[in-house]
């Protein structure tokens, strides 16, 4: 079984969050997701709010971009979301637009490397470690979280470029694909990695039969989570989400 979720375009006012979350979680989606693109809205605190208005849906927020983050702050967020709503918040990380990393002073000359230790030392953090490292561009001494997650908490690693999704595939728990990869990305992804597979596919469609199929496609090409989203134009995030709900169950 493919489980679906929704996004919540960060285009759209935090003010309209409320109303799309609540949606979500009377619709049966299975999560939604938040992206922290600059300079629009905080990836952790429209999740913190989103677990908060919420008692079963599962909120992901992929990603964040590294660059623009200490990772020990990272460590610290995700770890208050899943104490706080155990089980429910999913961390996505990545490069992060570079163009943007570049406006804010944090572009670094190997994102590659960059991301590489900074999955390594947020995965340490959140397993409750001490940890110490002198990196490239992540350094850390001696430090460890009062209140690491209870349980093991996945980390989540997207992009676009081959090299990247190779990193993805060996240092995260999941791997997140944007909407532009087709079904043969999607194939030779899940070709070369048995973890989770989430999939971003962007539509504008509310024929069910139409958006079924899609569905069906990607969870066929080895997507284990399809993430349907709209255009930066969409009108009625509520009732696209309904919409998404009303799928729930589409399996490949």
């Amino acid at each position: 079984m493919t489980t679906l979720g929704a996004v919540y375009r960060p285009q759209l006012p935090p003010e309209n969050l409320r109303s799309v979350v609540l949606a979500a979680e009377e619709s049966g989606v299975d999560s939604l997701w938040l992206w922290e693109d600059c300079f629009l809205e905080s990836g952790i605190a429209c999740a913190s709010a989103a677990l908060a208005w919420t008692s079963r849906l599962k909120v992901g927020v992929g990603l964040l971009p590294v660059p623009l983050r200490n990772v020990a702050l990272t460590a610290m967020e995700a770890a208050t979301l899943d104490r706080l709503f155990p089980g429910r918040a999913m961390i996505g990380i990545g490069h992060g637009v570079q163009d943007w990393m570049g406006q804010v002073g944090v572009r670094v000359s190997s994102p590659l490397t960059l991301l590489r230790e900074y999955t390594g030392a947020l995965r340490a953090l959140l397993a409750g470690e001490r940890v110490t490292t002198s990196g490239r561009y992540v350094s850390l001494t001696g430090v460890a979280l009062d209140w690491p997650p209870a349980a093991p908490m996945p980390i989540y690693v997207g992009g676009l470029g081959a090299k990247t999704l190779d990193l993805a595939g060996e240092v995260g728990d999941g791997t997140i694909l944007d909407a532009s990869a087709d079904l043969d990305r999607v194939r030779a992804i899940r070709a070369t990695r048995e973890h989770p597979l989430i999939v971003y596919v962007e539509t504008d469609s509310r024929d069910r039969a139409f958006v079924t199929d899609l569905v069906a496609s990607v969870a066929g090409a080895g997507a284990d989570s399809v993430i349907l989203q709209q255009s930066e134009s969409c009108e009625d995030p509520e009732g696209f989400v309904h919409f998404v709900g009303s799928l729930d169950g589409v399996s490949a």
